[in-house]
């Protein structure tokens, strides 16, 4: 919005090839009065106006459309106004004349871009909080029965209250939103993007990373996988060496989309860089950038070896599932060829002291469980809620609820214990 034309027309001019919508108003006044009657998603107004200027317009639009996104345009030195206009119109950005128009075009672009995340997050928010009301009905006709049922039946409800707050506790961040936006897709992953970040956070501190970066690597192990999010159902547990050609040309650049998914959130750039980074190899033969060694980012070289490890118990690395014990003689092989020799040999190290003397584990269905049996991995629902985590001491208790689950939902679990 602007009251030069020349400025207008320039600036249509600029957009209007990149496939944007434009309106133009000259005056605050017709500004707000096209706001009225057209959806809009992003506002750049110019300082200098008569009768309203771009503090006080801006300010309206705050008040009328806080989810407009809003940029200031100003030609010439006044501070003050300009304060008035962060302060009044909780602006985004400002920018002086005469502009850059590389520099606009990319900042337009990171600001639709970040306002397009936001509105996802609230979908997925609204989505969550609609599941648990429903989740929260189901848990209300469930206690009606229980009135007329035995203190075992009762117990079974306890555990369903359970899930509910764990699903709950999966939605309490928007980062966490985030990064279950591929395991919603595809069930088989759920859990996994949590695990590489518990794996990864672990991994750092037994290094003596300072604490920001170990932050950065537990936000990136939870994100490092939202660059997939375009990319076809067939191909996320599809494994490497099975892509065809064209597939790898879309694989391999998922890293590189999940740091620019990313980079309009400034407190998010450190995770971004190690998102980016996180399939390279030490050797050199990783992608996107086909980086080696030192040159590889510290968290990104942790991240690798998280990431191969859970996905190797997956069977999403290799095209089949490995044991843990198996999964770790893999890392352990890696060294000094995919991964970093000091991290692998610590990693190789925890989860020795984690879990001792490997255990087999074998894939059971519930009617074959026993009192005293432990979960060797998170057992999952079919709706991808983690119901028990590994290392859980089944009782009878327990194992009768898991019956009772199966029948209420029409599902048989997947359930792997120790051999």
């Amino acid at each position: 919005m602007d009251d030069e034309p020349n400025i207008l027309n320039a600036l249509r001019r600029l957009f209007r090839p990149l496939g944007y919508k434009i309106h133009t108003a000259e005056g605050g006044a017709a500004g707000l009065a096209l706001l009225d009657s057209e959806p809009v998603d992003l506002v750049v107004s110019d300082m200098r106006m008569p009768n309203m200027d771009g503090a006080q317009f801006l300010e309206q639009v705050r008040q009328k459309w806080p989810e407009v996104i809003r940029i200031l345009l100003t030609g010439y030195a006044d501070v003050s106004s300009t304060i008035a206009a962060i302060n009044k119109g909780e602006i985004y950005r400002y920018i002086t004349k005469p502009w850059d128009d590389i520099d606009i075009v990319l900042l337009v672009k990171h600001a639709l871009e970040r306002r397009n995340l936001e509105q996802e997050k609230r979908r997925l928010e609204a989505l969550t909080k609609h599941q648990n009301e429903e989740l929260k009905e189901l848990n209300a006709t469930l206690e009606a029965r229980v009135l007329t049922r035995t203190e075992e039946v009762r117990q079974t409800m306890g555990f369903l209250e359970v899930a509910n707050k764990q699903l709950k506790e999966n939605f309490i961040t928007s980062i966490k939103v985030f990064a279950n936006l591929i395991e919603i897709r595809e069930k088989s992953l759920a859990g996994h993007s949590r695990r590489v970040a518990d794996y990864a956070r672990t991994l750092a501190k037994h290094l003596h990373l300072p604490d920001t970066e170990v932050q950065d690597i537990f936000i990136a192990g939870l994100l490092h996988d939202i660059g997939k999010i375009g990319q076809p159902d067939n191909l996320l547990t599809k494994p490497f060496p099975a892509l065809t050609g064209t597939e790898r040309g879309i694989a391999i650049r998922h890293p590189a989309i999940g740091q620019a998914a990313l980079m309009g959130l400034e407190q998010l750039h450190g995770a971004a860089k190690l998102i980016r980074f996180h399939h390279e190899r030490w050797d050199g033969m990783g992608y996107p950038d086909g980086l080696s060694e030192l040159i590889i980012p510290m968290g990104a070289r942790i991240l690798a070896v998280a990431n191969d490890y859970d996905s190797a118990q997956l069977g999403i690395l290799l095209g089949k599932q490995l044991s843990p014990s198996a999964a770790l003689a893999y890392i352990a092989d890696g060294s000094g060829k995919r991964y970093d020799p000091e991290v692998a040999k610590a990693f190789v190290s925890i989860m020795h002291e984690q879990i001792g003397i490997f255990r087999e584990e074998v894939t059971v269905r519930s009617s074959q469980l026993k009192a005293g049996r432990v979960l060797s991995r998170d057992l999952i629902s079919h709706d991808g809620v983690m119901l028990l985590s590994h290392d859980h001491v089944l009782t009878d208790s327990i194992i009768e609820q898991i019956h009772y689950f199966e029948h209420s939902f029409g599902h048989a679990l997947s359930i792997q214990v120790y051999a």
